[in-house]
């Protein structure tokens, strides 16, 4: 009778483990890649080398002032208030005038909006974590965008060492004092401004 519960214990932990390993192994399959890559789910910034601009472009405020909602929205815990901005975000760029941009300006544009739109879109519909992982990669589209049509606004940019397993991560803000979006409440003074724009 034990070497009979000892044999049905080897299986079913036998089974578990390949069901595991199966598991992963099928995440691991490739997928259609769109412009936001994921890594097991969560999405990586995409990196885009940009000749930046020193305009001072109106046009970018509208696309800008719907991400800092997102990211004050973030600052302050509030998932409306980020799924708010993710929606704005979308909206806005529905509303951006592309018929000025031409040849490798307007392709660099339409690569950055198609992945800023995705972004805005999950955080307007996930949980906070999730929102907070979509910001990563949203603000690296963001930086992308100033850097290829300028902006009018004065724009401090970010840095927190301690996200995504130290690794860290970049944000953009429109106070040079630091308010963390990663960590909310948490850890609200976390990180140090690296550059600002205008």
């Amino acid at each position: 009778m034990t070497n009979i519960k000892t044999i049905c214990a080897i299986l079913a932990t036998s089974f578990f483990s390949l069901t595991a390993v199966s598991c992963k192994d099928s995440k691991k399959q490739p997928e259609e890649q769109t412009e936001m890559e994921h890594d097991h789910g969560n999405p990586v910034p995409v990196s885009r080398t940009i000749e930046a601009s020193a305009e001072k472009n109106p046009a970018t405020t509208p696309l800008i002032d719907a991400y800092l909602q997102i990211k004050n929205g973030l600052v302050a815990d509030d998932k409306n208030a980020a799924a708010s901005g993710g929606a704005a975000l979308a909206l806005a760029f529905s509303a951006f005038d592309m018929t000025k941009l031409s040849g490798n300006t307007h392709d660099q544009y339409m690569e950055i909006m198609e992945s800023a739109k995705e972004h805005g879109e999950h955080i307007a519909r996930s949980d906070i974590d999730h929102q907070r992982e979509h910001f990563e990669a949203l603000s690296a589209d963001m930086n992308d965008l100033i850097a290829l049509l300028g902006t009018e606004k004065t724009l401090y940019h970010d840095f927190c060492p301690m996200v995504n397993d130290d690794k860290g991560a970049y944000w953009i803000s429109e106070t040079e004092e630091i308010k963390n979006p990663y960590f909310g409440a948490e850890m609200s003074n976390c990180g140090s401004v690296k550059k600002q724009t205008n």
